[in-house]
């Protein structure tokens, strides 16, 4: 079985290793998911590495250091569509595959202009997609200043995949991840970032402890 976790890990925050280990107790209540152990990986894209134009190898790096340090593995991808990552994992696996994620990031999966140059648009990627055992753990995001909840119950999809989505849902293609870990929800690696940048030493209480320990011991 395969779990992955795709973000940025700019740096790795206790939030991204709560989304993990939310996800890993939904996997094993998975009928049969848990079955014979799994591959767990932390997956950055090539595209989130070219934001700024060109690699930075060393920022690169820091990341894959940082995540190693909390004992977790590293997968480096060129698939900015998930239905391509989908298809990379199924290529090494005859198992059960999840992908985890967040809020924000679920809101851009169903982003229509991703698919354009799909014939079938986002029916064709999802198709792609779901098939052969594959589902999507969605983690909650804290969203505004009353700091509401945002789950994959109650996210706001655009109008007209309203019904897709909750197909999706009732069929157990997109799965809630319970269970978590609220007073971590409004933790952003962006924010971490600018706050070690700033030295402004709180960021520490945001990050795991070994984490803190490789930025510090590095100098990243």
């Amino acid at each position: 079985n395969i779990l992955t976790e795709r973000g940025s890990f700019r740096p790795v925050t206790k939030v991204n290793l709560d989304m993990l280990a939310g996800a890993r107790r939904q996997f094993l209540r998975d009928a049969g998911a848990g079955q014979g152990g799994s591959v767990e990986l932390m997956e950055i894209t090539m595209s989130n590495l070219l934001e700024r134009g060109s690699i930075d190898h060393s920022d690169f790096l820091a990341r894959a250091d940082t995540i190693n340090s909390v004992g977790k593995m590293v997968l480096i991808s060129d698939y900015a569509r998930y239905y391509k990552l989908a298809a990379y994992l199924r290529r090494y696996t005859k198992r059960s595959i999840r992908i985890a994620l967040g809020i924000p990031t679920l809101k851009e999966v169903f982003n229509v202009k991703y698919y354009e140059s799909l014939e079938g648009g986002i029916l064709e990627s999802f198709g792609r997609l779901f098939k052969n055992d594959i589902k999507l753990y969605v983690y909650p995001f804290l969203e505004g200043a009353p700091g509401q909840v945002i789950t994959a119950e109650n996210v706001e999809i655009p109008e007209p995949l309203k019904h897709l989505y909750r197909y999706l849902m009732e069929n157990g293609c997109i799965v809630p991840i319970g269970n978590f870990r609220k007073d971590s929800l409004g933790i952003l690696s962006r924010n971490v970032l600018a706050k070690i940048c700033a030295g402004d030493a709180c960021w520490e209480q945001m990050v795991p402890a070994e984490v803190a320990k490789c930025i510090k011991a590095r100098c990243f």
